[in-house]
């Protein structure tokens, strides 16, 4: 899977590169025979072990008295890999988004909210990044994510970005906080994948609801 994902951003590239003074995303000169090649090419997706959804929690929406939660929606369901690339080409990273806001990948039918009863029983491990600095490791924890590169891959529900005035923070969704083995090795590979060199600790989201911000890490790695 991994070579599938490298395969399709190489050729996501190919096909939005500038040439001949081209625009961008243009395909210039192709004869007719190319045409036909390509438009087989397009069509030949490369199927992912499961559907992911992104969700978007507009900071425009949200309000102190509103109930938490309420404001996020659901943006695209994508079941491919060229799917996925289209979608990420073109909606705004990180780094662009507005202070307060959070965008999620979640498993299709996986709502990211601590009531959802896949994630009710979990936890999340979380990374820390200046402002600005974090478009790269999100990227890469989501082809981390859809790619199944994790051992404890069932465990994963998804993972979210959240922009805030002076950082941003990736978390890492998983199903069931007291398995401490699989919750660990999510860890430790996650900072792998992302050549992350800080600790990183889990909380359990039962702990989140209770405690708040008082919440302790269970794990660390």
């Amino acid at each position: 899977m991994a070579d599938e994902l490298n395969k399709a951003a190489s050729e996501e590239y190919k096909t939005s590169s500038v040439e001949d003074g081209g625009e961008e995303g243009e395909i210039v000169g192709e004869s007719d025979d190319t045409a036909s090649s390509l438009g087989k090419q397009i069509t030949m997706k490369h199927p992912l072990e499961h559907s992911w959804t992104f969700w978007f929690d507009n900071p425009s929406g949200k309000s102190k008295q509103a109930a938490w939660g309420s404001s996020i929606r659901p943006i695209y369901t994508f079941s491919a890999v060229e799917d996925f690339w289209s979608v990420y080409n073109n909606i705004h990273h990180p780094s662009k988004l507005a202070v307060g806001a959070d965008f999620h990948c979640f498993k299709n039918k996986i709502e990211p909210k601590w009531e959802d009863p896949v994630c009710a029983n979990g936890g999340k491990w979380t990374m820390n990044f200046s402002r600005g600095k974090s478009d790269t490791c999100w990227l890469y924890t989501l082809l981390a994510l859809i790619g199944e590169q994790f051992d404890y891959g069932d465990e994963i529900c998804g993972a979210v970005i959240n922009v805030r005035v002076r950082q941003e923070k990736i978390a890492l969704w998983t199903r069931n906080a007291a398995n401490e083995t699989a919750q660990v090795s999510i860890g430790k590979q996650w900072k792998e994948f992302l050549d992350y060199n800080d600790t990183i600790g889990f909380i359990f989201h039962d702990d989140a609801k209770k405690l708040d911000r008082a919440a302790k890490n269970r794990y660390s790695v």
